[in-house]
């Protein structure tokens, strides 16, 4: 069951795991500070240790690497944060730009050394020098798979180095960066910290042990021979583009470049990167929420683009717990490569969380991607998310969403088959079989049993694409899935299936142009909707089919919609008899409910399993229907009705399907805290405030006016103290 209140915001990755064993530095007061918020460094919670690699001379290490490579570093956004002072290299007496902006959170590298390197490289031109606090590995195992660099003026003298003749360099400097091995086998930087508390001294850095082998390194750097490898280090871009994007996107239009790779960048046509730039400019000057964010290749060619305006930010605090991620356009070669997040609003309606354009379906480009996404919405992933079979996708969510339960949409299994096994010339007899396992499987076991029934009958046992499909059933299949939420798009009813959120505006030939053409005119239509539907589902009285006091409850509460297919549940409590006790312990009883299907007294019947908590006022079927879609099925409210209940219990009428829930489409954008000094904060503040007045102001024409009067007697309030500072 998923808990009724708003969704609360992912554990901070960061979190200590309790199979992580860790060594401080001696004599390091710095040290706890960067070891207690451990990260998670393996999926598979393998007990791992962590040893330290520090000699006494506190600057020497066992990672020491050359930095004699050429390093390339991807992301034009983080190209645009480069320092371009020059620095000039004293034996040679050439200047040269500094080439290493600053470590941020999400960097990823190929390797190890390529991330030891990048730090090396970035302190030596700032003047500081590095090593390696610490590093950790498997047990039993030499494979590195976590280090912490630090500044080498680090910590503090232990009791035995106080009273060495050696200098005191250290100061208790807290910067330093952590990096981890993530499942992509990449070494990310999850934790950086770039502030010094002393001056740089580049003289005594360059002499340290971590620069002293860079300066031949540096040589080779100006004028590099033929044999040297160039080595790339691919970081993870932030979420922060600057404007010179746009221009370099253009050089996806007209005549390709031969020694451009078009794989990796936007299929854009003549005009469509305009019609990009137009459309975002356009809405950023009446839309100050509105967010985007481009991806930029070294060539400075668009690759990816993501989007959200402010009242989709704001509808994801309401209905961000269930997500779907449609790749519909992508997956059947639509010119325009769109995704699309989706989730579904108060009434059962699909509700636009964000959109996107992708060169291309690698792992790359979805991490980046939904990091994108997932920034945009600080960082709270969605309780579940629905996808396609898309290997790729499976393991880029792996990656950005640990936490979140990762399903397979049904309907698109079951498409799968006929794109598989339509040849079989069993076929229509395999697939109603098929369907019948799926949908009427109440138990793991008897979905397994009928899964060997049925490859043996029709003689698939060593059919391939079958096994991996038997593989991934956790991932599909309804029977597995009871305890995860999907708040009605489950798809777990035979004939469910959820449209595209643009269906019958988006075609296979449709342009960019005409898409972003009618885009808003869909958002609109769409937004309309929804106003209808409040305004009907709080105006309207629905005609009750029973008696039931249940029926009366949920339309008093329930907008029309999430009503209508709730009311459907009581009248079925009709087929519903023979209530049997079959097992107690303490208040928790489960009971047994005799369900006629069909029309037919006998053959049509099926029992199915109801639990009640009569102390905690709860009930669960083995259907699962709250869970699948949001409200109680009618074995539940037999039970309910059975022990003499006379209301739903509260818990089961969710605030995302309630009427009377205000809703208001603005962004929270976090704490009230406001720095009095800031006036990009002073600007937010007053913006989410005032639209909360616009949102309450659109109730009814009462609410309009009082909004509108106080509208007016602030903005004279606001004048009287302009007036006084002229």
């Amino acid at each position: 069951m998923t808990d009724d209140s708003s969704f609360s915001p992912a554990v901070d990755a960061l979190s200590p795991q309790p199979n992580i064993e860790t060594t401080i530095e001696d004599g390091s007061q710095n040290s706890k500070p960067l070891l207690e918020n451990d990260v998670d460094l393996d999926n598979d919670h393998e007990t791992e240790q962590l040893f330290e690699t520090e000699d006494n001379d506190h600057e020497g290490n066992d990672f020491e690497n050359e930095c004699e490579q050429l390093f390339e570093i991807e992301g034009n956004d983080l190209e645009t944060d480069r320092d371009d002072t020059a620095i000039v290299d004293d034996q040679n007496g050439i200047s040269e730009r500094k080439d290493y902006p600053p470590p941020v959170v999400g960097m990823e590298f190929e390797s190890y050394d390529d991330a030891y390197n990048f730090y090396n490289c970035y302190a030596k031109e700032l003047g500081f020098a590095i090593r390696v606090k610490s590093s950790w590995t498997k047990r039993n195992s030499k494979e590195k798979r976590g280090a912490v660099l630090c500044c080498n003026c680090e910590g503090f003298k232990t009791i035995k180095e106080a009273n060495s003749r050696r200098k005191e360099t250290r100061t208790g400097c807290l910067a330093m960066i952590r990096l981890r091995l993530v499942e992509s086998n990449r070494w990310r930087v999850d934790e950086v910290k770039l502030e010094h508390n002393h001056s740089f001294d580049p003289e005594r850095a360059q002499n340290s042990k971590s620069h002293k082998k860079m300066v031949t390194g540096d040589k080779r750097k100006l004028e590099p021979p033929v044999d040297v490898e160039v080595r790339t280090i691919k970081l993870y871009r932030t979420p922060v583009v600057d404007a010179i994007g746009y221009g370099s996107s253009n050089s996806n239009e007209g005549e390709p470049n031969n020694h451009v790779d078009r794989s990796k960048r936007l299929k854009l046509k003549m005009g469509d990167a305009q019609v990009i730039y137009d459309y975002f400019c356009r809405v950023q000057l009446t839309d100050p929420n509105f967010f985007y964010v481009m991806d930029i290749n070294d060539e400075g060619n668009l690759r990816n683009v993501f989007w959200i305006d402010s009242r989709s930010r704001a509808a994801y605090g309401y209905f961000g717990d269930v997500v779907a991620f449609d790749t519909t356009c992508l997956s059947n070669n639509y010119d325009i490569p769109l995704f699309t997040f989706v989730g579904v609003n108060h009434h059962g309606q699909s509700v636009l969380l964000g959109c996107g354009l992708l060169a291309d379906e690698t792992l790359e480009t979805y991490i980046w991607f939904f990091r994108a996404w997932l920034t945009c919405m600080s960082g709270r992933p969605p309780q579940t998310i629905l996808t396609n079979q898309c290997r790729t996708m499976q393991s880029a969510i792996a990656e950005v969403f640990p936490r979140a339960h990762h399903r397979f949409c049904l309907p698109h299994v079951m498409q799968s088959i006929l794109d598989n096994l339509g040849e079989l010339l069993e076929y229509d007899a395999f697939q109603n079989e098929f369907r019948r396992m799926v949908y009427d499987s109440l138990k793991v076991d008897e979905f397994e049993m009928a899964w060997e029934n049925m490859i043996q009958h029709f003689g698939m046992r060593e059919h391939e694409w079958l096994q991996l499909l038997y593989e991934d059933r956790e991932r599909w299949a309804p029977v597995y899935s009871k305890d995860t939420f999907f708040a009605g798009m489950s798809n777990f009813e035979k004939g469910e299936s959820m449209s595209p959120f643009f269906e019958g505006y988006v075609y296979q030939q449709t342009s960019l142009k005409e898409f972003f053409y009618m885009y808003e005119l869909v958002l609109q239509k769409k937004h309309q909707k929804e106003a209808l539907d409040d305004l009907e589902s709080r105006d309207s009285n629905p005609i009750l089919k029973t008696s039931s006091y249940y029926e009366l409850q949920l339309s008093k509460m329930c907008t029309k919609g999430i009503f209508q297919k709730s009311q459907d549940e009581v009248v079925m409590m009709s087929s519903c008899f023979g209530i049997t006790q079959v097992h107690a312990n303490g208040p928790v009883v489960t009971y047994m409910v005799k369900e006629r299907e069909g029309e037919e007294i006998l053959q049509d019947v099926r029992n199915l399993e109801v639990i009640y908590d009569k102390a905690a006022a709860e009930v669960r079927c083995i259907c699962s229907c709250f869970n699948f879609k949001g409200y109680l099925c009618r074995h539940a409210l037999c039970v309910l009705n059975y022990n003499g209940i006379e209301e739903i219990p509260f818990q089961y009428i969710l605030s995302r399907w309630r009427k009377d829930f205000k809703r208001l489409y603005v962004p929270d954008l976090g704490s009230n805290n406001v720095d009095i000094t800031n006036p990009v904060q002073w600007f937010d503040h007053l913006y989410r405030r005032a639209m909360q007045v616009v949102e309450e102001g659109m109730i009814s024409q009462d609410h309009y006016m009082v909004a509108w009067q106080a509208f007016k007697e602030s903005l004279n309030k606001v004048r009287l103290v302009a007036d006084k500072h002229v």
